[in-house]
């Protein structure tokens, strides 16, 4: 392993990144010359790399358009952003969270002074009890905030391995359990071939009417017309959606009209927060691999995240 690794980063300029790198001891080279690429763009951008690259840094924590595009190869160690913006979109979920329960997606509609809104089904954290399956670097990130309103969190990973603030960790072939158990639930799960409509109408009738669904993961984990049926019909209290399937979510989409449901459009996430996480992420990245130590991120390629 080199002492100062070359690491190319594109495309563009990149200062932000490019700082990073040297602030990790790299080297910013050209892609002919690199150990490393630092990419910021998506998979149709990426040129064929050289044999010598023996790392990718991804940008993004979701990255199943890098697998469907076959990108990701088991040549070279390839590394997602998981984890980088995890404080951003947990507090993004934590607001949609509290606004679904204190009824504030009626009054966010509002157009005159209704005290009927008042009349809206209302409900508190405090006392309750919110699943977070896939409770990676999001869901980690939202327990203390959940603790400190009050809430029990049950968490669901993919091995089951205790999570610290939950008060009890379920493996990922235990899903089943949660909407019965819980009073409100958040997906921060992966999109992958096993995640896909995790959540359908079965699911929903269990939750239960009180219940609240979160998604800030991604939106083919959830099937649009269970869940579109399930709110027309009141089966749960509501959905707080900051991604959709499909996205972008249609102009005549019937979720548009329903009260019950809360929809921001995936910018948990902006813009202007994604640079520092990124860019942190690959300074602690590029020291680990000049050290010879383990990355973080790290891409499962037969779990396809």
């Amino acid at each position: 392993m080199p002492d100062t690794p070359a690491v190319h980063v594109g495309p563009g300029e990149r200062n932000d990144l490019e700082d990073a790198v040297r602030r990790a001891g790299g080297r910013v080279s050209a892609l002919a010359d690199a150990d490393a690429v630092v990419w910021a763009a998506g998979p149709g951008d990426l040129p064929d790399l050289p044999d010598a690259v023996r790392w990718v840094q991804l940008p993004s924590a979701g990255i199943e358009s890098w697998f469907a595009a076959g990108r990701v190869d088991r040549d070279r160690t390839w590394t997602s952003a998981a984890g980088a913006y995890s404080d951003a979109v947990a507090e993004h979920a934590v607001a949609l969270l509290l606004a679904g329960v204190r009824g504030l997606a009626v009054s966010a509609r509002a157009s005159t002074w209704d005290a009927r809104a008042a009349a809206e089904p209302q409900s508190t954290l405090r006392g309750s009890t919110v699943a977070i399956v896939g409770a990676g670097g999001i869901g980690r990130a939202m327990i203390p905030a959940l603790n400190a309103l009050g809430a029990t969190v049950l968490a669901v990973t993919r091995r089951g391995h205790d999570v610290p603030g939950a008060a009890q960790t379920l493996p990922a072939d235990r899903v089943g359990e949660v909407w019965e158990r819980a009073d409100h639930v958040v997906l921060a799960a992966p999109a992958t071939s096993e995640t896909e409509a995790l959540v359908g109408a079965a699911e929903l009738a269990a939750l239960g009417a009180s219940g609240w669904l979160v998604n800030i993961a991604r939106g083919t984990l959830v099937d649009t017309r269970a869940l579109t049926d399930a709110l027309a019909r009141g089966v749960i209290a509501g959905a707080a959606l900051d991604v959709t399937d499909p996205e972008p979510l249609p102009d005549d989409h019937p979720l548009w009209n329903e009260p019950r449901a809360l929809i921001t459009p995936h910018v948990a996430n902006p813009p202007q927060l994604q640079s520092g996480g990124l860019a942190a992420r690959v300074e602690e990245n590029v020291r680990r691999f000049a050290a010879g130590e383990d990355l973080v991120g790290v891409v499962d390629v037969d779990a396809g995240y």
